[in-house]
Parts: C-alpha cells; sequence; structure tokens
C-alpha cells in the first residue's frame, strides 16, 4: 500500500522557476527509483528525471541544464527544480516510484499530477 502525491505546480512566466515535491508514503521498505514524467494535452506521457537509490541521476535532452532531480532529507520526497522554464514546459507533471513494499512484493506507482502552466 504506497500512494504518490505531487504537489508545487501553478502558472509561471517564461524564464521563471518552480518547484514540485513529490511525497510517498505507505509500506514502502525500498525506493530503487523515482521519476518525474510530463503530459502536456494531445503528447504522449514523457519521461524526464530519475534519480536511483545511490543518488545518481539522468535527465532527458529537453530539460538537461535547466531542470534537477533530488531527495529531500526524508527520502520519502523527491524534488524537481525547474528554472529557465519556456512555454513548452507547459504540462501535467507527474511522480513516478518503483521499489519494494514491507511484504516483499514490488510496486511501480504514479502521482496524481500537478499542473505546471508557463505563459509567453
Amino acid at each position: 500500500q504506497v500512494k504518490l502525491v505531487e504537489s508545487g505546480g501553478g502558472l509561471v512566466q517564461a524564464g521563471g522557476s518552480l518547484s514540485l515535491s513529490c511525497a510517498a508514503s505507505g509500506s514502502i521498505f525500498s525506493m530503487n527509483v523515482m521519476g518525474w514524467y510530463r503530459q502536456a494535452p494531445g503528447n504522449k506521457r514523457e519521461l524526464l528525471a530519475t534519480i536511483m537509490a545511490d543518488d545518481s541521476t539522468n535527465y532527458a535532452y529537453s530539460v538537461k541544464g535547466r531542470f534537477t532531480i533530488s531527495r529531500g532529507s526524508a527520502k520519502n520526497t523527491v524534488y524537481l527544480q525547474m528554472h529557465s522554464l519556456k512555454p513548452w514546459d507547459t504540462a501535467v507533471y507527474y511522480c513516478n516510484a518503483g521499489g519494494r513494499t514491507t511484504t516483499g512484493s514490488r510496486y511501480d506507482l504514479w502521482g496524481q499530477g500537478t499542473k505546471v502552466t508557463v505563459s509567453s
């Protein structure tokens, strides 16, 4: 029983910044990978960034150098710091996490999404 909740979305002007949060809760034993995705209307869901249990990270070309994924002091929270936002960054942003529950089963879950709108 694991749950992910995103927060932090909103309206920002082009060139501005936003920081998104993803809080995980429930019967979590381990969290092997957490990632941020986004989906704009009419488009497929796209992977933006991942962070592994050892804190190694990977970024999509479209956001590399502008977005930073990180884990909080509380390991059940992951952040996406977004800078130099562009109108084409407008989308619903989703958190994903995969790992093991306290009963030993695998989980691969999505949050409900948080909307980011970047105005020109």
